[in-house]
This record gives structure tokens, sequence and C-alpha cells, in this order.
């Protein structure tokens, strides 16, 4: 193998080796015997041959210098004397010339001989078998991309290693990781496994920030239509259909949405919270229950005049005045044995109900309120029974939290002090005012008047694409009405009724910050809970990925106030117990210095696009090997679509430019100068439906 030769070791450390080319080699390609072969250009590579086996080296650095630079340290001095030197990364082995294993066992010595890699040697690195047969859990099968160094050769990634083990895609904005995302997941639909079988039963839930994912998976219905759409079923959710019933949310949620003191606050939200949570049905209850539900007891806050105005258009509180009706569905009769308060509470209604004045009305609304007030005092002990966690996602009326159940918990600590109502007063009027805030009590639909059958299962099914399991097209719940107006045949529906969506893009581009930690959040978390309650047997039956979108939103290894992050909390947690679950991680981010630690070191692949910001750089190499520490220099200048893949998904770490998506997601740079080259359409942009839509809370479709 004297012909293959073209230089000798003259440094070894634990991962990198220093090559002295031969004088006699005066340019950069060495002829072959069946080809011209180069032999120092950056992200190529070397082979090292020890006994059996050969290493193999990536090339990261080319120079021409004095031999007495090459070894600073070395305390002597020599004639100075240009040489030509390699600097390379090993990388991997093949065994015995036969198969490559990425990693290094066998050294080599000082004056190694070092050769040119070939064909032959490219074709076991890259792995170019073309058979269909082959080992799901082992091998390294879905292209990805293709190598920049030979462009003839697939970069391909082991699936299962890949996601199982969590993974990162990081980058700078506008270098292709949006794409990067999406072409991987198309490849993997895309991919025929062996007898042409395509994927079935896939989950991937994709938290997407800026409404990119839509046109990736399910396109446009002209020339931008996604081939694979039929295949996947893809559900888009917007913030129609995101709705996140605020009894799913455990204390920890409550208190970092509604931000109560530590020391007097929080312990009466607990409290009212247990109380709203473990309310027993007793005699009565069901008649206060809706008397509160209706809003009624609001309307003592209205003047003479504006209980006429709402009268005249019958809209008081959620329910609609008729005369003629009764209007809490009560029934007039009073029931034997029934309390005097309940039977009161019935009399002041139904005259409500009949032909009164004005002032007569009001002040029988004020009656009505007393003695709603009257009965709970009463009836607080036989009422109240906790014994429910009240982490537990049951239901509960948050009208009844803030209107009476946040005063019982205040009753029951008055003994220890006169001021408490005056402490948590600031807390009561942040209930409130979430309530009257339609961004925040929609998404979380705090005026929901009652709970709906199976919420649970049906939010789960809903985020997981499942929903086609439960569907019942008769029930009239937020999750059943949302998915069925996209049901093909509905408007613009898309989705068959019996069909499972392997993808659920669930757009978070509209959510106000508010409550986008808290959603985001507690979507993972009941999914986690969800995936640790199957039986031991049927773990890791359903597994799931989640991708991040701009991850440091959710995960930051800061946080932005004195509270830990409650997605962070969570986020860590399937860090670090979601594979035994079957639940795993891609986190998407433009600047990784600023993400969760903990979350970043249990991801085991790495694809990184161009980095420009030291920091960014720098805590990347602290994460990797130092062994790929030389590779990651390239980051500043890698150009778009092109990345580094690095870790277990990948038999090496190598450089590759990223497989085009079809269609992309929507996240092109805008053409600044052709547009301003273009003269203006008088009809664009459509102002007045753009502002009607956004006074409405509504989106364009």
């Amino acid at each position: 193998m004297s012909e293959r030769r073209i230089g000798r070791i003259i440094s070894v450390d634990s991962f990198r080796v220093i090559v002295q080319l031969d004088d006699d080699l005066k340019g950069l390609f060495k002829s072959g015997f069946h080809d011209i072969y180069e032999i120092a250009r950056i992200n190529s590579y070397l082979i090292i041959p020890v006994g059996a086996d050969r290493i193999v080296s990536i090339v990261t650095r080319v120079k021409i210098q004095d031999e007495t630079d090459i070894e600073k340290s070395s305390g002597f001095i020599t004639l100075p004397k240009a040489q030509r030197y390699l600097v390379a990364t090993m990388i991997g082995t093949i065994e015995n010339g036969e198969s490559y294993n990425q990693g290094v066992y066998n050294y080599p010595i000082l004056d190694n001989p070092v050769w040119y890699v070939t064909t032959e040697d490219l074709d076991k690195i890259f792995d170019t078998t073309n058979s269909n047969k082959f080992n799901l859990d082992d091998d390294y099968y879905l292209p990805i991309g293709a190598s920049p160094a030979f462009s003839d050769y697939q970069i391909k990634i082991n699936p299962d290693k890949f996601f199982a083990k969590h993974a990162a895609i990081l980058g700078n904005t506008g270098s292709g990781k949006s794409c990067t995302v999406a072409s991987i997941i198309q490849s993997l639909f895309n991919f025929e496994f062996e007898d042409k079988l395509k994927l079935q039963s896939a989950h991937f839930i994709i938290f997407d920030t800026n409404g990119e994912y839509k046109k990736a998976f399910i396109g446009d219905e002209g020339q931008n239509k996604y081939q694979q759409k039929g295949l996947v079923n893809a559900i888009h959710i917007n913030k129609d259909g995101l709705k996140m019933p605020y009894w799913f949310m455990n204390f920890d949620d409550f208190d970092y949405l509604f931000d109560p003191s530590a020391n007097t606050q929080t312990p009466i939200l607990k409290r009212a919270i247990g109380i709203s949570k473990n309310t027993q049905v007793i005699d009565g209850l069901d008649v206060l229950d809706r008397f509160s539900e209706k809003g009624i007891i609001d309307l003592q806050d209205y003047s003479p005049e504006e209980l006429k105005k709402k009268k005249s258009t019958q809209a008081y509180g959620n329910w609609t005045y008729n005369a003629n009706n009764d209007i809490l569905g009560l029934g007039n009769a009073i029931s034997p044995g029934e309390s005097a308060i309940i039977s009161e509470i019935k009399t002041i209604v139904t005259q409500i109900g009949g032909q009164i004045g004005v002032q007569q009305e009001a002040n029988l609304i004020s009656q009505l309120k007393e003695k709603y007030q009257q009965y709970i005092s009463e009836n607080t002990n036989t009422r109240i029974s906790v014994e429910k966690n009240i982490d537990l996602p049951i239901w509960f009326s948050y009208t009844d939290l803030i209107t009476t159940h946040f005063d019982a918990a205040i009753k029951e600590t008055e003994g220890s002090g006169s001021k408490i109502k005056e402490f948590v007063s600031t807390l009561k009027l942040r209930l409130q005012s979430f309530y009257d805030d339609e961004r925040i009590a929609g998404p979380l639909i705090l005026k929901n008047p009652s709970n709906f059958s199976d919420s649970l299962a049906k939010f789960l099914a809903f985020c997981l694409g499942d929903y086609s399991k439960i569907y019942n097209s008769e029930d009239l719940d937020i999750f059943t009405t949302y998915y069925k107006s996209q049901v093909v045949g509905q408007n613009n529906g898309y989705l068959p009724e019996n069909k499972n969506s392997q993808i659920t893009i669930i757009d978070m581009s509209l959510l106000p910050y508010e409550v986008l930690e808290t959603i985001t959040g507690l979507i993972g978390r009941l999914i986690l809970d969800f995936f640790a309650r199957f039986k031991p047997e049927d773990r890791g039956t359903m597994p799931t990925a989640i991708i991040l979108e701009e991850a440091q939103n959710y995960i930051p290894e800061k946080d932005k106030t004195d509270k830990p992050s409650i997605t962070k909390k969570v986020f860590e947690r399937i860090a670090r117990e979601g594979r035994k679950y079957g639940l795993s991680l891609v986190v998407s981010s433009q600047r990784p210095s600023e993400l969760s630690k903990t979350v970043l070191s249990q991801c085991n692949s790495f694809i990184i696009h161009r980095l420009q910001n030291p920091e960014d750089q720098k805590y990347i190499k602290q994460l990797v090997s130092a062994a790929n520490e030389d590779i990651l220099q390239q980051l500043p200048i890698l150009p778009q679509q092109h990345a580094i893949v690095m870790g277990d998904g990948v038999r090496t770490p190598v450089q590759v430019k990223i497989n085009k998506a079809d269609p992309k997601p929507n996240s092109d740079n805008p053409k600044f100068v052709k547009k301003w080259l273009t003269a203006n359409d008088n009809n664009f942009p459509p102002y007045k439906v753009i502002a009607k839509l956004w006074e409405e809370g509504g989106t364009p479709t």
C-alpha cells in the first residue's frame, strides 16, 4: 500500500493527529491506480492503517509553516524548514477492512504512515448498501442530505437513535432550522421500509411559535400541496382550537399564572382551590351552582338604567331574559323538606322573571346575593370535605372560586389575623381581572359554565392526533366542535373522520404571552403524566416526539422572573424521564447559550447550523465531546441549508447539506427589493378586513 501513502504522523493526542506530508508530494492531489485523489481539503478524510484496522480521520486544518512552530513547548530551537502539515481529528475505525464504526480504540504511533481515502473506504464510511433489509435499531439508513465534500454520498441517520435519545437543532435565524425539522420528518414519511411499508402510527407534536409548519405538512391546495398529506393526515390546531381547560392545571400552574405572594396569598389561594375541587353536592347545591354560573350575582353592580338596558336586550349575564320562562330552570314549586333559604331563593328568582320595575328588580337581585352568601356561610362545613388532591384535573367552577370559595378560605384563616382580607385583596382582584380579560379567559376557558364529558380524555387524544378514536359528531364540547370544523365536508375541512393524525401542529403564534408558558407547560406535563400511567408492559408502545420550535422561549437557562419557569420544569422532567415512557424532545433554537443546560445535556444528537455569536459557539463546544471541537470551528461560515451533524443519531460527525423540504415551512426571508420594484396593488393590504378580524379576535384562514 506504499502507493497510497501521503505522509507520516508526527504528533498524536487522544483525538487529534498532525500529519507531515511527504516531501515528494508537490501538489494537493495524488494519482492512484483507479483515480486521482484529493489529499488536503477541509472535511475530506485520511486513512491511518493500524494493524488490520484503518482509523478514519477528518481534515480540519491545512498549513505550511516552520517545523519549529509545530510544538512550541518543545524547549529547543531548530533551523526553520518549511513543511506542509495536515491537522486531522480521528472519528472512527474501519475494522478488519469491513464495517465502519464511530470511535477509536487502537491508536497510531509516531511515524505511522497515512493514506489517502479511496472510493472503497468512502463506501464503508457512508454505508452505500442499497438493501432495503436493515436493522432498525443499529443501522443508519434514513438519508437527510448530501456530503458537501463528497457530493455522491448521502448522510444518513438512525431515526430511533435520533428521536429516542433527544436531539437539538441549533443555528442563527435564517440558517435553515425550520426547513431541517420539516425535511427530516418529511424524509421519514417518504421512506419505504421493508416490503414498501410506510409509517402508519407515528406521533409528532410540533409547538409552532411562528405559524410555519402548516404549509410544510398540509400545504396549499395548489402547487404547494404536501404530497404525503393523505398518509400523514396532519392536524393544525390554531388559537380557535387551542383551548386549555383551567381545571387541568395543578397548583404549581395556578401559582405561576396568578403569582400570589408566598407568605399570605399563596395559602389562601391553595385553600380556595381545595374548597372548589372538594365541594360536596348536597341539598340545594345544584341550585346555587347554577345561580353562580349564570352570572346573576354580577347584576347587583349595575345601575337601574344599565339593568333596564340589559333587560331590553335580553342579556343578563350568561342567561337570556324571558319573562315567560323560569330563568334558572329551577322550577317554581318548593320541594318538601327544602331548606328555608333555598325556598326564599326560588321565590326571589320567580319574582325577577316577572314583569316588574327596574328598581324593584335591582333590589331583588341584591336580596338574592344576600341569601346566597347566607347559605354559603351557614353551610360551609357541610358543603366542604377536603379529601381529593387539589392537583387532580377535576372540574370546578372558576366563578365560585372567585365569588364564594375565596371568601370561605379567608374566613377559615381569619382567626390568625384580622387583616388577611386586606392582604389578599390584590390577589382576588387579579383572579377577577383574568376572568374579565378575554385574551386569558378565552384560551383557558375560564368562563366555561360547566364540565363536559370525558374532557381530559378528549384533550389528550386531541393533542396526540388520536381524536378520531373517540370522535362523536353529536358532542358539543370545544374539542369536538373544532375537530368537526376540520373534517372533510365541513367548510374547508381536510381531515377524514376515521383516521389518526401522525402530526399535530399546535400553532402558538397568536397566544398572548401571559398564558404561553402556562399552556405549553401544561400540555407537556399532561402528556408525560398520561404516558406514566400506562401499564408497565405498555410503556413505550406509543412513541411520541415533541418538537419545540424557538425553544429558548420555553426552556430558558435563566428565568425571566424570580419564579422558576413552569415550562422549564416540565421539559427538564421530560428530558430526564421521558425516554423510558417513549416520549422524546427535539429542541430547535437560535440561542443555545440561553437554553436549559439540563435539557441540552440530555440530547444525544445535534444538528448545528451557522452560529456566529461567540457565546453560543463556546457553549456548543462545551456540550459535545472535545474530539468534535475542531469540526465546530466551521460554525461561523456554514452556508444556509448546511449543518454539522454529530452524536448517536449519525454514523460519524460530518458536515451535511440538508435535503430541501417540499413544501418548505413558511419561513422564507422577505424579498425586499423585488417587492419594492413592483407597482403597489391598490387592493393590498386589505386594511379593513384585517383590522375587523383583529378587533373580533379572529385570524385570517
